[in-house]
């Protein structure tokens, strides 16, 4: 079976076929880093991350990026509220988020460019948008005018003579009943505080916007292959990157748009004023375990809308106690000779796993297929046994599996695997302090304190390594000369 991905523009599946044989390029957008991301949003990264896995899983080689809001109305109040700076308004919220994509297994995207260190080239896409036309000003701030886009409404599938038009608007986020002209470049207000850039289109900040375009081009180039986003991303952002980005190219910006629907709560919407607003830290607060929530998010076909439930985040726990015994007994079974019915029951599984993700990553299939293989193998099993031999080739085809699902690896090894990278670090600066290096010394602290949270305690022949936040041990590390 093809590949095939529903595609917003078209409202149809459509094969995917990239522009450049074998290889992928994907822009996602990202988070607003005014503060921590909640668990719809991690639905999305969720989403994007089963697709760019399922992506390497088929052999292409993936160039994604994800891009970081560090400048828009949200973060500007943030800072007036705070008294902080800018830049340090949004580092904890920056680091937060990656803290969170390695506590939920998703994988890192090749690049993540951020608003701020990217106005320069804000600027020229907005130049070349004056150039072609579509852009006038007003109160010292530059808008785009969707009427001079005939194709504005493409994606949303609005009907843009419709909609009363020639409005204009200078928030970044707006109701999706408004199709305005909106903010290219936001002329300074005494309420921006010390947020703003001196340009060639004046003192200002860009608008929200035109900073995907910019950056997806940047790193993409103008045409790409697969664009992906929440449903309320599609109006009236993605409507308006379409329209910045063709409206300067004269080209077809995206091939491939994928939009995940809503995630709700217990049947309702996530709300703050209805105490059912969640972020991963709060859930991992409650003492849940992140591989259950990872499961439980990507277990619905993005497609559809999530109901969150802390029942179906218990069943995702108990999958995963299914597999884990599943894979612990395998090992167990020691007939003596391979069994003639296991290579048919593996490729099937192969198969029909394949099959389902290549439709549209239809997740819910694919572990159904999984599922089903292994209550095919428990009985076999519990009868005539699998050899050792048979044992190994279930085992690599789970690992195969787990290259797109990320759920199997046991969260102890995660752990291990990052001690050891501590451990590393800390040998590091103790041979360092051993040789009066004291720079060099400093330099690896910096990086365990800024890369892991950690903070270090030097006695008497060793280094104790603390969770910065908790203050719990984590490792002690001898020196080498005590022995």
């Amino acid at each position: 079976m093809a590949l095939v991905f529903f595609n917003t523009l078209t409202r149809r599946k459509e094969e995917f076929v990239p522009l450049v044989e074998g290889q992928v390029r994907i822009y996602t957008c990202g988070p607003t880093v005014y503060d921590y991301a909640h668990i719809g949003n991690y639905r999305a990264y969720l989403f994007e991350d089963l697709l760019r896995r399922h992506l390497k899983y088929k052999g292409f080689q993936v160039t994604q990026v994800m891009n970081l809001t560090d400048v828009d109305d949200k973060s500007i109040a943030g800072v007036r509220q705070t008294g902080l700076s800018l830049e340090e308004y949004t580092a904890r919220y920056k680091k937060a988020f990656f803290e969170d994509l390695d506590t939920l297994r998703i994988q890192r995207a090749e690049h993540y460019p951020e608003a701020t260190k990217h106005i320069e080239e804000m600027v020229v896409l907005i130049q070349r948008l004056q150039e072609r036309g579509f852009v006038y000003e007003a109160d010292g701030s530059l808008y785009y005018r969707i009427s001079s886009f005939p194709e504005y409404g493409k994606l949303s599938h609005m009907r843009l003579d419709r909609l009363k038009c020639g409005l204009r608007i200078r928030a970044d986020e707006y109701e999706k009943e408004q199709a305005s002209d909106f903010a290219l470049w936001k002329a300074w207000e005494e309420s921006d505080g010390e947020v703003f850039w001196e340009t060639p289109l004046g003192k200002g900040r860009p608008g929200w916007h035109i900073e995907c375009s910019a950056m997806s081009m940047k790193y993409l180039g103008e045409i790409f292959d697969i664009h992906t986003g929440g449903v309320d991303n599609i109006f009236p952002h993605h409507e308006n990157e379409i329209a910045q980005s063709e409206g300067a190219t004269g080209k077809p910006f995206v091939r491939y748009w994928m939009h995940n629907e809503h995630l709700i709560i217990e049947g309702k919407k996530m709300s703050k004023s209805l105490g059912n607003y969640y972020t991963l830290r709060d859930l991992l607060e409650k003492g849940h375990d992140p591989v259950a929530i990872r499961y439980l998010l990507m277990s619905t076909h993005y497609r559809q809308q999530l109901n969150f439930t802390f029942n179906g985040l218990e069943g995702a726990g108990n999958a995963l106690r299914r597999i884990q015994e599943f894979l612990n007994n395998v090992g167990l079974s020691k007939a003596e000779k391979d069994n003639p019915e296991l290579d048919s029951i593996l490729e099937d599984a192969r198969r029909e796993f394949e099959s389902h993700m290549d439709d549209d990553l239809n997740i819910s299939g694919a572990l159904g297929s999984l599922f089903t293989m292994i209550g095919r193998l428990n009985k076999l099993m519990t009868g005539q046994g699998v050899s050792q031999s048979d044992a190994g080739k279930v085992k690599k085809l789970m690992a195969r599996f787990d290259e797109v699902l990320g759920v199997m690896e046991p969260a102890a090894k995660k752990n291990e695997s990052k001690l050891a990278e501590i451990e590393k670090l800390v040998r590091q600066r103790q041979r360092a302090r051993a040789e009066n290096n004291w720079s060099e010394a400093d330099r690896c602290r910096d990086e365990l304190s800024r890369e892991y949270g950690v903070i270090l305690e030097d006695r008497a022949g060793s280094t104790v390594v603390l969770d910065r936040e908790s203050g719990t041990m984590l490792i002690d590390v001898a020196s080498r000369s005590s022995g």
